[in-house]
């Protein structure tokens, strides 16, 4: 099957069928502290965040969805002039359909015209580098869409039940080394839906990644996508809420390094985000919630974006936070099994 087969199945399935994980990204396990006393103005909280040298007007980030078929123009159209206009970051999906065929370059295009001022996030998957990619291709998937940062993605679960998955990730470690050194633009290592954990996370940072994008359980599950794509795949059914869950993987990298963290991973709410961020996340992805906004219009987006921003300016209000930066001090408690992962795996987080 092609490349820009698969993509639009991907989408045509996420619109369609129940995707997301059994088991949620555990952000219910961190309780912000409830200040009854704010001692703050609602209308004098700022939302504006510093990400890799740039400053965006909100952490939150339209997360890497789609490109590559014909159907993902206007999806990605919505989607940037959106993030044009609240001054966000964005992702696209996967350039491999456009690194093979030219002609899917105008769907992932479009989102550099719709968004000339905005934080474009390029991305390529680690496993093509093991299959003959060079800082060509990666390059390439830059200048295509003019973008301030790649992401490499790793996705081995969903290779691993993926019928006609790449299975040798052999080479993803030094694959990150050479992109951090020979790229003009930040290099984000991202999971795509099973978390990463504390070892991974101080690897990465020690092959010079500029960032890392969580990626953790709780959201979409590649693997549930991939049980529909492949209707008798009991494999992939195995595997549907295999991972870390994402609140639980926040902090296990927060615990470990310090370039800055995207929590992406079934985030849900503006509440989900100001949790996020106290424990320890730069900015936070929303991708799904997204989608089905996309859609339908760009208005339907702005007003998905307009709600999770309300939702985590009240979240600040509410700890007394005026801005990110106090956000990120704010008082929480882990309870449930977070806080028991926490203690199995003698994790100590880091508070700014």
């Amino acid at each position: 099957m092609s490349t820009e087969s698969r993509k639009f199945d991907h989408i045509r399935i996420c619109l369609k069928e129940k995707v997301e994980s059994g088991v949620k990204s555990s952000f219910e396990d961190i309780k912000l502290v409830h200040r009854c006393l704010p001692q703050i103005d609602f209308r004098d909280i700022e939302l504006e965040a510093d990400f890799l040298g740039r400053k965006l007007s909100s952490p939150i980030v339209i997360a890497a969805m789609t490109g590559g078929h014909e159907k993902a123009l206007k999806i990605n159209a919505n989607l940037a002039e959106a993030a044009e206009n609240f001054g966000i970051a964005i992702g696209v999906g996967s350039q491999r359909a456009a690194i093979e065929d030219k002609s899917f370059e105008y769907t992932y295009k479009v989102v550099r015209e719709k968004a000339p001022n905005a934080f474009v996030i390029a991305n390529l998957g680690a496993v093509q580098f093991c299959r003959g990619y060079t800082v060509k291709e990666a390059k390439r998937a830059v200048d295509m869409i003019e973008a301030d940062a790649i992401a490499l993605h790793l996705n081995p679960l969903q290779e691993a039940v993926q019928k006609e998955g790449d299975l040798n990730f052999s080479c993803c470690l030094e694959t990150i080394e050479e992109l951090s050194s020979e790229l003009s633009v930040p290099l984000i290592v991202k999971e795509t839906g099973a978390g990463i954990a504390m070892e991974e996370a101080m690897l990465i940072e020690k092959a010079g990644a500029s960032a890392i994008d969580i990626g953790g359980l709780g959201g979409t599950s590649f693997a549930a996508v991939e049980s529909y794509r492949v209707k008798d795949s009991n494999i992939a059914k195995t595997f549907w809420d295999w991972g870390i869950p994402t609140a639980v993987s926040l902090i296990e990298c927060a615990s470990s390094v310090s370039i800055p963290l995207i929590a992406t991973g079934g985030l849900r709410s503006g509440i989900d985000a100001a949790r996020a961020i106290a424990s320890g996340a730069s900015l936070t992805g929303f991708a799904l919630p997204l989608l089905k906004p996309a859609v339908r219009s760009y208005k339907d987006v702005v007003i998905k974006i307009e709600e999770i921003s309300n939702e985590l300016k009240i979240a600040m209000f509410l700890t007394g936070s005026r801005n990110i930066y106090e956000l990120k001090t704010a008082g929480f408690v882990l309870t449930g099994a977070t806080g028991e992962w926490l203690n199995e795996r003698k994790l100590k987080l880091k508070k700014v």
